[in-house]
């Protein structure tokens, strides 16, 4: 049996400091959780030492993202200065044209830095392709982990001043804690400047038995999410598929879409889970980001339960300044089609990322099509009688699926392998041999679908009985969590998926 105070703490100071690109530093290790112990104890004695708390938790936050990009830890300071100072020549500035300069400036600094990062490899081979191997040799670029969502995240406050909903910070430290916050640094969810500026200064903090409860609520199944559900599937039956689909029959691949349509919820849901509830344990409210987002029966619904942070950025950032549906209803499918083709791109430089978001903002306008046609069509399934409701879940599933199979693929290749298994080689024939073959992970699959599919009564009720438990058993439930994952983890920490966004 492996316990995370015997392999997992680092040994020496010099591990401490060490950055290693090919492990970084995520919730689920048992490094961070000795780190965040240590953390919150000396966290706890600055309650009402608002500026020296501040400080403190920057430090914290910098030194964990050092620890998931190395040297790149510049990049946030630069991130944090440039719209800093912006945001409050902004601020000062009355004339529209000069106030529309200085946010192009901001939005031109953020998406500059974004690009280069994220999409300068991609334009090299494409450019290769065209013009021949070795037309243009830079490469290799380094992609930060959490680049998008720090950079997203300090657009919406240059964006809000200069929409005048928002007012500039006085202290540049304020600005930093804001946007290096280390629960939501590099995996979201994306949590906007007026939401939790207002709350950095409260002085003491107080952390209700409420919030307490809650944080340890989420942090244990964000746990179970990401370090049981899906890095056992995404180990022991999905990666498998994924890698060699010809090895595979049609039915062991229609599965391990399903898997994956599953691994990337209990992935990416965990990940948010922990970061809402490390929040809460330090005092923080963040916004809900999943709302059990596979009961959705149209893909409208969907969107607004997957990523709810980020949808509703690419919304108000993005669709509205588009026009939203203000112009006609043409303009209003093209609007769509364009956000989720810029959504697309966001997740990753490749065609494959395209192609997921022309899916996804094609399948948006048709439903708005939909809905002004066909009288009495419901945009959600709380709208609807149950046999709709189960026919819209069923159909939006398996879409939102087959948009997963592009994102997970590492090619279009794979892509046409997969769906060339399914239509033509599916071999019901094996089914028991499978099943018996990947138990474990079936039985993990299933679990995890029917945890997904519960009432969210059931989920609250589980919550409350969490938080009124005393502390004796909450750290009881805490341990035995830990255990489960050390029996279940491989000797590899998994990353979670969204760092490579």
């Amino acid at each position: 049996m492996n316990f995370p105070t015997v392999n997992d703490l680092p040994a020496t100071l010099a591990e401490l400091l060490r950055y290693d690109a090919s492990s970084p530093l995520i919730f689920s290790s048992g490094l961070f959780l000795f780190l965040f112990a240590g953390f919150l104890f000396f966290y706890g004695m600055l309650r009402r030492a608002t500026t020296a708390r501040i400080v403190y938790v920057i430090l914290f936050s910098l030194y964990f993202y050092y620890k998931s990009s190395g040297i790149y830890f510049l990049l946030l300071l630069f991130a944090a200065t440039s719209d800093y100072g912006i945001a409050r020549a902004l601020h000062r500035t009355q004339r529209p044209a000069m106030r529309r300069l200085w946010v192009a400036l901001s939005v031109a600094v953020n998406l500059g830095m974004l690009g280069y990062f994220k999409y300068t490899n991609f334009l090299i081979d494409i450019a290769n392709q065209f013009f021949g191997e070795g037309f243009l040799q830079f490469r290799n670029i380094f992609l930060p982990v959490g680049i998008s969502f720090f950079v997203f995240q300090s657009m919406s406050y240059t964006i809000d001043i200069y929409r005048r909903e928002l007012k500039p910070l006085d202290n540049w430290c304020d600005y930093l804690f804001y946007l290096s916050f280390f629960p939501q640094l590099v995996a979201g969810p994306i949590v906007r400047a007026r939401d939790f500026i207002p709350q950095i200064r409260r002085n003491p903090v107080v952390i209700t038995r409420e919030m307490f409860g809650t944080g340890v609520f989420l942090i244990l199944t964000g746990l179970f999410k990401k370090a049981v559900i899906s890095d056992y599937i995404s180990l022991n039956f999905v990666d498998r598929i994924f890698d060699e689909p010809l090895l595979y029959s049609g039915f062991e691949c229609l599965a391990g879409i399903y898997g994956y349509a599953l691994q990337i919820y209990c992935d990416f849901s965990g990940y948010s889970d922990m970061a809402i509830g490390i929040a809460l344990l330090l005092g923080f409210r963040f916004p809900k980001n999943f709302d059990a987002p596979y009961k959705s029966a149209t893909i409208t619904e969907f969107w607004r339960r997957w990523h709810i942070s980020l949808s509703s950025w690419l919304r108000d950032y993005l669709y509205i300044s588009l026009g939203g549906n203000r112009k006609g209803r043409i303009r209003t499918y093209v609007n769509l089609l364009l956000t989720m083709l810029l959504g697309g791109l966001w997740h990753g430089a490749a065609v494959r990322f395209i192609l997921w978001g022309a899916l996804h903002g094609t399948a948006l306008a048709l439903h708005k099509v939909w809905l002004a046609l066909i009288p009495g069509a419901k945009p959600s399934g709380a709208q609807m009688h149950w046999w709709s409701r189960a026919a819209g879940m069923a159909l939006t599933f398996n879409l939102v699926c087959f948009g997963w199979l592009m994102f997970r693929a590492e090619s279009m290749q794979t892509v046409g392998l997969m769906l060339h298994q399914i239509f033509y080689n599916f071999n019901p024939a094996i089914v028991p041999q499978v099943l018996a073959g990947y138990t474990g992970a079936f039985l993990l699959i299933a679990l995890g679908y029917g945890l997904h599919l519960l009432p969210a009564s059931v989920d609250a009720a589980a919550r409350q009985a969490v938080v009124r438990s005393p502390l004796l058993l909450q750290v009881t439930m805490a341990a035995a969590m830990i255990w489960l994952v050390m029996q279940v983890k491989s000797s590899d920490i998994q990353p979670f998926i969204y760092f490579q966004f």
